[in-house]
């Protein structure tokens, strides 16, 4: 048999239009959703894979650290069903963590392709539901849940539509054990939507080309991404690099740090980043099952800026051995699986500082920002409401420039924060304050970005959801002779009161009238303060991202009464503290 021809023109064409598909799976996924975390926060991604798993496209922007654990479902699907058992018209939706290895809010919809009759790809959408039943409403259940049936509904591989037609007993079943199915099953219909809407690209793509070269394209796409990422990391000197961080407590067991650790090896163009230091699984419910903490940050540092497809990752072994809290075995409870990621990416990009000290930045706030998480029943129009958005923190000083503040963790990608005129007009709460908190930076020649401090009244009765404060211990680390930056938390103040005091937990009663502060951390500055130009520090004095003092004692700056520099004392003072 000949191969079928392929012009360079319509490689690039082939090559723009796959990315092109899965973008615009993502524009309708926003345009039809019901979900606040959907449309406006964008916690959601939207791929098109091979049968084997291969990932073909993935939309830009969305959540980072779904690019890794898509290709397993496809895999687990096609054990379960055969490709025999797949049929036009069918809708599978799934979200069991044996496979998924995620909290049960991200559900994944998925409808096979098929060309003249024969199955060609998939078409994937996951998307956070607000409510899967149980302990799931908002961001999840937090770290105290047991187990997977306490934190909500499992779906394991279901067909909901088999060639076209609705299975309503699932339906109902989903739609009983959920608190807002309007929202939740609205959102499912979006996600069809957007997988049909691929469909049917993909029949235009396929009938102008045809499918051989289509595939033929497809196969010289990942060969090229792959040269590309091994070009790059054949730029690094080959050998052995190592970091390693810690989460404070796993949320359920007090003072017992979770070790995070990674070990990665450069041998000719090849990475292995081997991260079986880090921690066993545990009893709370932060454990993933997840290759995604390595494979982000394998991307960040080869192709930051090209279309991610499994051409991107063959380069790369990742090795997590079973048992570990990244690759845990159900039914450990996940319902916090992502609070460890992006501790785990920074430490990976921290062990290959040495290898490349003009790229690397300092420590980011390392979590997944701030969860705003508030819900209950409006008493006007007994209906349920829940509030959400995520809180950016500080990136760490770059070997360039400050950090960026108030920016989500490096796994949440395009993820944004709720505006406050939609969160005030859709839910009884008040946001009364998003301010950046004032020496939450790490200093440094370039300081770290700042953190956040999100003051919050709710106006009715209601409960809060605050996620467990896990880097007080180790916070957001200084590259190169900068200094770490501040950790985040949870304050609550109740009617009453005239002090805010720390909080933790799921589901908190809050009375009317509670103010709940959502404080992110700010992150690690890069080289030494005291090179830092005393103009950059008086101009962070006079915008009130630093204080007199800070600038006094990390920076060695001294500001006279008009804030402007004293020059011949800031000589002293950066000569005594350099002593």
């Amino acid at each position: 048999m000949t191969a079928p021809r392929l012009d360079p023109v319509t490689l690039e064409v082939i090559r723009n239009a796959l990315p092109a598909i899965a973008n615009e799976m993502a524009a309708d996924l926003q345009r039809t959703s019901y979900n606040m975390m959907i449309y406006e926060v964008r916690d959601f991604c939207t791929a098109l894979l091979a049968p084997n798993g291969d990932l073909i496209s993935q939309n830009v922007g969305g959540v980072s650290h779904f690019v890794a654990d898509l290709g397993v479902l496809v895999v687990d699907g096609m054990k379960r069903h055969g490709a025999a058992g797949f049929k036009p018209g069918d809708v599978v939706i799934t979200n069991h963590q044996a496979v998924a290895g995620q909290h049960l809010n991200n559900i994944v919809v998925y409808m096979p392709y098929f060309f003249r009759g024969e199955l060609v790809m998939f078409a994937m959408v996951r998307a956070h539901w607000i409510d899967v039943g149980g302990m799931s409403t908002g961001f999840g259940a937090g770290p105290t849940v047991a187990d997977p049936w306490q934190e909500g509904l499992q779906l394991d591989q279901i067909k909901i539509y088999e060639e076209g037609k609705l299975d309503e007993k699932i339906y109902r079943v989903i739609k009983d054990n959920i608190r807002f199915p309007e929202s939740s099953l609205g959102d499912m219909k979006s996600q069809m939507a957007a997988c049909r809407l691929a469909t049917r690209r993909l029949d235009e793509l396929l009938t102008k080309y045809g499918k051989d070269t289509v595939l033929a394209g497809i196969d010289r796409i990942f060969d090229e991404t792959e040269r590309k990422c091994r070009n790059v990391v054949a730029r690094l000197p080959d050998g052995v690099y190592e970091a390693a961080a810690a989460l404070d407590d796993d949320g359920l067991i007090k003072d017992d740090p979770v070790k995070v650790h990674a070990r990665v090896t450069i041998n000719q163009g090849h990475m292995v980043i081997d991260l079986s230091g880090c921690s066993g699984e545990r009893k709370a419910a932060i454990n993933s099952r997840t290759l995604a903490g390595a494979r982000v940050a394998y991307k960040a540092l080869t192709a930051p800026l090209e279309p991610v497809n499994e051409g991107s990752f063959r380069a790369l072994d990742v090795i997590i051995p079973e048992g570990n809290i990244m690759m845990a075995r159900f039914p450990a409870p996940m319902s916090g699986w992502s609070a460890v990621v992006p501790t785990v990416v920074d430490t990976i990009v921290t062990a290959l500082a040495p290898a490349m000290p003009d790229r690397v930045p300092a420590g980011h706030h390392g979590l997944l920002g701030g969860a705003v998480v508030f819900f209950g029943v409006h008493p006007n129009t007994g209906k349920r409401f829940v509030v959400q958005s995520l809180e950016g923190g500080g990136w760490g000083g770059r070997p360039m420039e400050d950090g960026e503040s108030a920016t989500v963790s490096v796994c949440q990608g395009d993820v944004r924060n709720g505006s406050i005129e939609g969160i005030e007009l859709k839910c009884p709460v008040l946001v009364e304050d998003r301010t950046l908190r004032p020496d939450s930076c790490g200093p440094g020649k370039y300081r770290g970005g700042l953190g956040l401090d999100v003051r919050v009244r709710n106006l009715v009765e209601g409960r809060w959801n605050f996620e467990h404060t896990k880097r007080q211990k180790c916070p957001p680390w200084g590259l190169w002779d900068g200094k770490a930056g501040d950790f985040g938390g949870y304050l609550m103040r109740l009617p009453g009161e005239s002090e805010f005091r720390p909080m933790s937990g799921a589901h908190v009663p809050a009375p009317v009238g509670t103010e709940a502060i959502v404080r992110t951390g700010g992150g690690g500055g890069w080289g030494n303060p005291l090179e830092r130009d005393p103009e950059a520090v008086r101009h962070d004095v006079v915008e009130e991202l630093v204080s007199v003092a800070s600038a006094l004692d990390n920076y060695g700056v001294v500001l006279n009464a008009g804030l402007e520099v004293d020059v011949e004392a800031t000589r002293r003072q950066r000569a005594a503290l350099s002593k």
